[in-house]
């Protein structure tokens, strides 16, 4: 992507983390997010993200027992001059989704209000409890905040096989979907249903919420006009990389489609092409589409 000459958004922190770090160490954060993940994706997401960290080698019995609360104090920084190369590179991707986003918003007569990017590494907190690095990129709804420690691009290349800068920036860009999903109030509305709903139709809810999200991360990819010659390849590589089938053959598991909390890869590739085609946020309408 030609990001060289986009502007870098002003809308961030850096979360720095001192002293004895989580208490019980990865279990005891990751305990804390597990909540969160099990309250928006079902216990399917748990599922996922167990298996997810069993792909990254993470032992997922560490999270059983033992913990407790966060025994850091976690100072926050916006001072740009303390931003790293990546960081700074973060935060071009993360202006052209605010100049992307604005103008679709101002086509239909609203105003787009910008999420902030927070970085964090390896262990840090959030309005949705504790982040911790080994379970990726994320969005909390209730600080409107996306999260990230960049440490995941390096896992996206080397553990998933997705290289390149455009598959990073779609990672951005799909928690960014999230965001504008948030300020159109599908999140709340697809969170009021899953309670009423069983955990299976609750986990085919999220999954149309992860696709719109990645037809989102095509629409901005369309309108950006930074698009260079083997971007869509990374991005394709990317989105079948995390799809849950292929996360869950990498874990030694048979897919189990009633567990999927994202989607399958072929899905995934599918929604982030049309939204890539069309550049247009009405074609993502996932809850729409049959299945």
């Amino acid at each position: 992507m030609r990001l060289d000459d986009e502007r870098e958004s002003s809308n961030f922190e850096v979360q720095d983390g001192r002293g004895g770090g989580f208490g019980g160490g990865l279990g005891g954060g990751l305990g804390m997010l597990l909540p969160f993940i099990g309250s928006r994706f079902g216990c399917g997401g748990i599922v996922v993200a167990l298996i997810i960290l069993a792909v990254m080698g993470v032992n997922p019995l560490t999270l059983v027992g033992g913990g407790g609360g966060p025994q850091q104090n976690v100072s926050v920084s916006r001072d740009p001059e303390k931003l790293n190369e990546i960081q700074r590179w973060s935060l071009r991707v993360l202006g052209s989704t605010e100049r992307v986003w604005e103008q679709v918003f101002q086509e239909s007569g609203q105003q787009y209000r910008p999420t902030v990017l927070s970085f964090y590494s390896q262990a840090g907190m959030s309005g949705c409890g504790a982040a911790q690095s080994a379970m990726g990129p994320f969005y909390c709804p209730n600080d409107q905040k996306v999260y990230l420690d960049t440490d995941f691009f390096t896992e996206l290349r080397q553990r998933f096989g997705a290289p390149g800068d455009f598959a990073q920036a779609y990672v951005i860009a799909h928690e960014v979907g999230h965001h504008v999903q948030d300020l159109e109030g599908t999140l709340g509305k697809v969170q009021q249903r899953q309670r009423s709903v069983g955990q299976e139709e609750g986990n085919a809810l999220q999954v149309k919420v992860e696709l719109q999200a990645d037809c989102y991360a095509g629409v901005w990819a369309k309108r950006t006009g930074l698009m260079e010659p083997g971007d869509l390849e990374e991005g394709m590589t990317a989105a079948q990389a995390i799809g849950d089938d292929t996360l869950q053959k990498a874990a030694g598991r048979r897919p189990v489609p009633e567990s999927f909390t994202h989607g399958s890869s072929e899905e995934r590739m599918t929604w982030l092409r049309k939204g890539l085609d069309s550049g247009d946020p009405a074609q993502c309408d996932t809850f729409a589409a049959a299945g």
